[in-house]
């Protein structure tokens, strides 16, 4: 199945990242960053960014705590 539809990457306020459909309004919490284009492009630039897939509280909290 050919997918033609043009995505964006998002973020949310836990630094996660995902894709979202450039027709369509952004769901609360998340915001639009500037890569856009085929969903292998986004998902190519989420791979090569989002190195640590715990989300930002966790991280946070572990830092708090020094594991």
């Amino acid at each position: 199945m050919q997918d033609d539809q043009t995505y964006t990457v998002v973020k949310n306020h836990e630094e996660q990242y995902s894709i979202w459909p450039s027709s369509k309004a952004l769901p609360g919490g998340w915001t639009k960053l500037a890569v856009e284009g085929s969903r292998e492009v986004c998902l190519a630039h989420i791979e090569s960014v989002w190195i640590d897939m715990r989300p930002l509280s966790l991280r946070q909290s572990m830092e708090d705590q020094d594991f």
